[in-house]
């Protein structure tokens, strides 16, 4: 391949710890100093082109602006999801006061990370997964990435490969025609990486003493190590006519699909419960022109998650896109002849709708699994390297283990979370001796505002606001005694994305110095 040498800047323009966009003759690159060394890479994150210059830099690792991907400013590797690619780097040289960097004629901005074949030769051991969902997938990728050269099998009871998830409530029932960006790889990636997907295949029972994995209909197979990741299934509401055609929840792509053949006949829709899953589909709805109207027992959307100031924010956003609510309200029944025609309230009150979203939660997909200890919860309790029992690990939705920051278990349901959670089971199936020692973050979208969290604050003492509800510029900061617990935010990506990493090393400042005004958070981390 030919390659072009480009001046892109002078040995002064940068300071160390910094990086910024700049412009290499017909394209743009990502100029990087760390101690006193220049490095260029592609400038967008690989996961959804986020421009990593709004993002931060912090030792040599970039934190993406939007999702929080991590890539190594170094080499490009991947750190942690929700980018599955590595990040293109371009050779750098410096001549007298200029920085050349050789371009290739084509340049691919990201690229798989460098991933073992398999050989059954020199390792015979079978590896399998239940569930391909983040979880899943991340660890099946992650196995590859590690060395792993013995078979894997990944198991999933849908009739797709992995897709991301996170679309199905925004742009994929917005819009059908995004079809082709649901999925987080082509066939052909399984092929050439040697995994072995087994669709539409049910799990009845995993047999922990002869370790194998038995299938709805009899058979089955065995395993030296296998991952639990199957996920999570909607709940449902228990009261009369909620088997009504056109009552649906939303997991899968399948759920999906019927939802969108649903709405294109539909005139009106009521979504039950004023969940992320719930209110995400509000607004997707309006995409649609349908008018909505949200039931939920809450007197304020998300006013356990986040507090009545945000929840409120939130619903005058839906408001303004012409989303009824109904609120402090419970759901009697479900009326119609064959389909739902109408949601009664416990009050009485009727409301037309001929399309209803429940979105009142999930619970741990493990009704199959009988020999392996569940909590209450219907969660499994992993320890450290998140191990259940000999040889079998379990990440993602279904996994309760301890947070580091608190001591507490905890249980989180976040896609970012589930992936890196997959990866650091695979790390410990590999036998690399892993903690996840992250902090949890997700996105939603709403109404005109894409929305931070980074954290947990199951409780809070206080509630500590840093700007513009109005303009959906803010932090908002979840105080429990004297430490900060958790973040939200909308209009600070950079600033959210120091944040993580402030929480992530331990070194966020108290909540007095967050009250006495507006802080510099990226000058913060770099201290």
């Amino acid at each position: 391949m030919a390659y072009q040498d480009v001046i892109v800047g002078k040995v002064s323009d940068l300071e160390d710890g910094q990086m910024r966009a700049v412009p290499a003759e017909d394209r743009e690159i990502l100029l990087i100093r760390i101690d006193g060394k220049y490095y260029a890479t592609a400038p967008l994150c690989p996961h959804y082109n986020a421009p990593l210059a709004k993002g931060v830099l912090h030792g040599d690792r970039i934190v993406c602006p939007w999702h929080h991907a991590v890539l190594k400013a170094t080499t490009g590797e991947l750190e942690e999801p929700p980018s599955l690619n590595a990040l293109t780097t371009y050779r750098l040289k410096i001549e007298g006061e200029n920085i050349i960097v050789s371009l290739p004629e084509k340049v691919e901005f990201s690229h798989v990370p460098k991933m073992a074949m398999r050989d059954s030769g020199k390792d015979s051991r079978d590896f399998v997964i239940i569930g391909l969902g983040a979880a899943g997938y991340a660890a099946s990728q992650t196995l590859r990435e590690d060395g792993f050269g013995g078979r894997i099998v990944a198991i999933t009871q849908e009739n797709h490969l992995p897709y991301d998830r996170t679309m199905l409530s925004k742009s994929y029932l917005q819009d059908r025609a995004f079809v082709s960006s649901l999925p987080l790889r082509p066939a052909e990636f399984f092929e050439e990486h040697g995994i072995d997907v087994m669709l539409g295949k049910k799990v009845s029972n995993v047999v922990s003493k002869d370790k194998s994995v038995e299938f709805e209909g009899g058979s089955k197979i065995s395993y030296d190590k296998l991952l639990l990741a199957p996920g999570s299934v909607p709940r449902t509401l228990e009261v009369p006519g909620a088997d009504k055609k056109n009552v649906l929840t939303l997991r899968s792509r399948n759920d999906c699909d019927a939802i969108i053949d649903a709405a294109e006949h539909a005139s009106r829709v009521a979504v039950i419960g004023a969940s992320f899953i719930g209110m995400e589909t509000a607004f997707s709805f309006t995409k649609r022109n349908l008018p909505v109207t949200v039931i939920s027992p809450e007197t304020v959307p998300f006013e356990h998650v986040f507090g009545e100031k945000i929840g409120g924010l939130l619903r005058s956003l839906h408001e303004e896109k012409s989303v009824t609510f109904k609120l402090g309200a419970g759901v009697e029944r479900f009326e119609g002849n064959g389909k739902v025609e109408a949601v009664i309230l416990k009050s009485g009150e009727r409301i037309e709708a001929d399309l209803v979203l429940v979105g009142i939660g999930v619970r741990p997909a493990t009704d199959f699994l009988r020999d392996i200890p569940k909590l209450g919860d219907g969660s499994v309790k992993v320890d450290e390297h998140f191990k259940v029992a000999k040889d079998v690990y379990a990440a993602g939705d279904i996994a309760t283990f301890r947070d580091w920051r608190t001591g507490e278990y905890i249980r989180i349901e976040h896609w970012r979370t589930a992936l890196q959670l997959g990866r650091t089971a695979a790390h410990n199936m590999t036998g690399k001796k892993i903690e996840y020692r992250d902090v949890p973050y997700f996105w939603t979208s709403q109404p005109g505002l894409q929305f931070r969290y980074i954290g947990l604050a199951k409780e809070w003492d206080d509630l500590i606001i840093d700007g513009d509800f109005a303009a959906k510029k803010f932090l908002a900061f979840f105080v429990k005694g004297d430490r900060i617990m958790a973040v939200a935010g909308g209009g600070k990506d950079t600033e959210m994305a120091a944040i993580q990493e402030l929480m992530r090393i331990g070194k966020m400042p108290a909540p007095d110095q967050v009250r006495g005004g507006s802080m510099d958070w990226v000058d913060e981390l770099a201290k």
